[in-house]
């Protein structure tokens, strides 16, 4: 076994999105050496996440001391079936945050400089050996562990043999600067197997226009583009947004939906967020899953290291979300999926239930 002093780092994180600062931050905080590599040289540009934060990450982890200029709070939701009849939901006390992005992402890279981490922009992961108590990073050095929080097509995951994302959704959004919705207050979800089969299209009022999204299932072996300009067209009026807007920027991406990965760490090497699958397989929320899983990963590396505590692998399966009865949701809406249901029942009992349970109840996004 190597000397901590033959390594050049604790810990080396890839990415610097949610689940890789919040595992940074977590193993900065107990004294150890830490590395974060960002392929983007500026952390705001070409993001894949719709940056929409729900109340438990927005009371319970440091997403709190956001400033305040880059959120929007929410508080309810506008669920419609596929004729565009709309039901209005909400749960006392609940809310979520839509976010100006890109500078949420800028200002969660300051955090992890000013909280003890080495942040290297510009700096992809390309390559790492396996050598006595831990990995030999390309451009990096000697580091005792390797965390992958590099995203669905994770090159950690397939570089140190663990487990990889196989089941995604696409998802495709738009931003219109400075739009504003009829109903700035709400989220407005729409279900349409036409447009949206196995998940649904969205409208948010965010603190600087509008964002409108649409994501399907995807598969791998006919993939299919997201109609987003075709689903505007239909639900825009309803949703209330205004006609003739032109998108500013676009963000695009695969979405895992399969729930935790096999394989998920091992041999100093763990992954986390979207490379180990940690996003809800039903409403594709990643952000509060994400920093809760990374947050733990980075305690437990730091409870090894500085306190002799169990090897962190095991503490990184174990806590990760099995989201079980989301999973049978997921396989049921991709089998099952119809709209007629939807229109029939909208106002039913059961459906707002359900909908209520899905949007406020327990959710991981």
């Amino acid at each position: 076994m190597r000397d901590a002093n033959d390594f050049d780092f604790d810990v080396t994180v890839v990415g610097a999105s949610f689940a890789g600062a919040a595992c940074a931050i977590a193993a900065a905080r107990r004294g150890l050496r830490v590395c974060v590599l960002e392929r983007k040289r500026d952390p705001g540009d070409k993001l894949r996440t719709t940056g929409i934060i729900v109340k438990e990450a927005a009371e319970r982890t440091l997403l709190q001391a956001i400033p305040a200029r880059l959120t929007r709070r929410i508080e309810s939701v506008r669920l419609y079936a596929p004729s565009l009849k709309q039901v209005a939901l909400a749960a006392p006390g609940y809310y979520f945050l839509t976010t100006d992005t890109p500078a949420v992402m800028r200002w969660l890279a300051q955090q992890l400089c000013e909280r003890g981490a080495e942040l290297r922009l510009g700096c992809a992961f390309t390559d790492a050996a396996r050598i006595d108590g831990g990995w030999q990073v390309q451009g990096v050095g000697r580091t005792r562990y390797l965390v992958g929080a590099d995203g669905a097509r994770s090159r950690v995951a397939r570089r140190c043999a663990l487990g990889e994302v196989r089941q995604f959704l696409y998802g495709i959004e738009y931003e219109f600067p400075g739009a504003k919705l009829a109903d700035p207050n709400a989220l407005h979800c729409f279900i349409s197997k036409r447009y949206a089969p196995g998940y649904i299209g969205w409208l948010a009022q965010n603190p600087g226009g509008v964002q409108a999204g649409l994501a399907l299932r995807h598969d791998p072996a006919n993939a299919r583009v997201p109609d987003i300009d075709g689903f505007l067209l239909r639900v825009g009026i309803a949703g209330g947004l205004p006609r003739h807007l032109r998108p500013g920027h676009t963000r695009a991406g695969l979405i895992p939906c399969s729930g935790p990965v096999a394989g998920l760490a091992r041999d100093n090497a763990i992954l986390t967020g979207d490379a180990a699958g940690i996003v809800s397989p039903v409403t594709a929320g990643g952000i509060h899953s994400a920093w809760e899983h990374g947050d733990a990963v980075g305690r437990a590396i730091a409870a090894h290291l500085c306190d002799g505590g169990p090897a962190p692998e095991q503490a990184a399966i174990d806590a990760a979300p099995r989201f079980r009865a989301k999973r049978a949701l997921r396989w049921m809406y991709d089998r099952l999926q119809f709209d007629w249901p939807f229109d029939l029942l909208l106002h039913s009992p059961p459906l707002r239930w359900a909908a209520e349970q899905v949007y406020f109840h327990k959710r991981g996004g």
